[in-house]
């Protein structure tokens, strides 16, 4: 038996003539982004994921970056803390696991489905007055669980009822109206607004909606990383600080047992960590430092090995970091390659 063609380490890419070179960075080419992530399959790379990254010093300052960390994303699901500092600023009180569960993009296990109705019954709620569009729980095992019970989808279900629930329960304290919540001219939508300007340090260049409804805030990766460096530094006490405690505290609740996110914060103390929908990861350590990446394709499979790359670089060293980076490829039921971080 032939022995198995090992994978070859990451190489530059080919060089460019200055001509071609010329060419790509006309106006009417943009800049193309640095290969962050390769798919090797059978010790060939048969596919690259370009995309950006940017990682801060203790002090806020830029350490590093790859790409483009200064062109406005949307951060998705990496805004909801943010978004859960705004519930507090509007009064509500929250904390412990319901904080969590409000900047949360769960997974649908029972355990977060449960805090949710519980949640929605003590602010005098109902799942009706959800305006996240029905869906299965995000995590895959506990998706088919769900569906081989005989249940359909559902608004809870979908992985932002939390943060929904926290929205609906801070108008319904203000006296807010509760059937425009998610409009961007919302009172407590403006609050949002507010606090991702404060935390990030720069102006929303776009405005869009994201995929559970809610309005989505640009930033730059620049932007976010200064954002979550923020909230790990806020003072005791105040909104900022009160979401990253509670998500640091009960991290299951902001994703689920078998997510990346959570494994994080459980191994590293203090680190804050939160990915977002079309592969953006933004994380905080205790000591101020931050980093924030883009995956341009929106590869999810791609965030583990890239953040644990990062991480490395960063100088972290611990066993959770190489759960990160195992990200399989199969060919049948046997292994066959992986995906690799490329920088």
């Amino acid at each position: 038996m032939t022995s198995p063609t090992p994978i070859p380490e990451p190489t530059p890419e080919s060089t460019t003539s200055p001509d071609s070179l010329a060419a790509a960075l006309s106006p009417a080419s943009p800049v193309v982004s640095p290969v962050l992530a390769e798919v090797v399959r059978s010790g060939f790379v048969e596919g690259r994921h370009r995309g950006s990254l940017v990682v801060l010093a203790a002090d806020g300052s830029v350490e590093w970056a790859l790409g483009d960390a200064s062109a406005p994303v949307f951060p998705r699901s990496a805004n909801k803390p943010m978004q859960a500092a705004a519930v507090l600023r509007a009064g509500l009180d929250l904390s412990g696991e319901r904080l969590a569960l409000a900047a949360a993009s769960h997974s649908g296990e029972p355990f977060h489905l449960a805090l949710v109705r519980t949640m929605l019954a003590e602010h005098g709620l109902t799942a009706g007055h959800l305006q996240t569009p029905a869906d299965l729980p995000l995590d895959p095992a506990e998706a088919e669980t769900y569906l081989v019970s005989g249940q359909v989808r559902d608004r809870l279900t979908m992985n932002c009822s939390g943060k929904h629930t926290a929205m609906l329960a801070a108008c319904a304290l203000n006296g807010w109206p509760l059937a425009t919540y998610l409009d961007e001219n919302h009172p407590l939508q403006q609050l949002v607004a507010d606090g991702v300007r404060t935390a990030s340090g720069e102006d929303v260049a776009h405005v869009g909606t994201d995929g559970c409804g809610a309005p989505l805030l640009s930033l730059s990766l620049t932007g976010l990383a200064r954002a979550f460096r923020h909230f790990v530094l806020a003072g005791p006490g105040t909104p900022e600080r009160r979401v990253a405690d509670a998500m640091r505290a009960h991290p299951e609740y902001v994703a689920g047992t078998r997510r990346p996110d959570t494994w994080l914060m459980q191994a590293l103390p203090g680190t804050l960590s939160k990915m977002g929908a079309e592969a953006v990861q933004a994380l905080a350590l205790p000591d101020g430092r931050a980093l924030a990446f883009k995956i341009d394709d929106g590869a999810i499979r791609t965030l583990g090995p890239v953040l644990a790359r990062t991480l490395r670089l960063m100088g972290l060293d611990a066993p959770v970091l190489t759960r990160l980076e195992d990200a399989p490829l199969l060919g049948g039921a046997t292994r066959v390659g992986e995906i690799r971080a490329a920088f």
